[in-house]
């Protein structure tokens, strides 16, 4: 839960950068469409940003994997599962 809450505490780091980074274009390139946009998408990240906050996050992938060991033996298969069974690309076994 630290390590999320780690990542979510610098994911508002940036977006304060951000925030201030756009705020920055706003003065220079003043009202048009594109630096609007761009404040709106900045806005839907702080509203998204503060939603995360209040969800728990979904287990880590190595917790889910089946950590059972299976062992294969090195004896060789019964030839008669292989009965009937084409080699791929070597057409198939001579019919006796």
């Amino acid at each position: 839960m630290a390590s999320t809450t780690t990542e979510l505490a610098e994911f508002q780091r940036v977006l304060t950068q951000l925030k201030a980074r756009a705020g920055a274009l706003r003065q220079r390139y003043g009202d048009a469409a594109v630096v609007r946009r761009i404040h709106n998408d900045i806005e839907r990240l702080d509203i998204d940003t503060a939603e995360l906050s209040t969800v728990l996050p979904a287990p880590r992938h190595s917790e889910e994997i089946n950590t059972d060991v299976v062992i294969v033996p090195d004896t060789p298969y019964d030839p008669s599962l292989w009965q009937d069974a084409d080699d791929e690309g070597l057409g198939g076994h001579p019919r006796r």
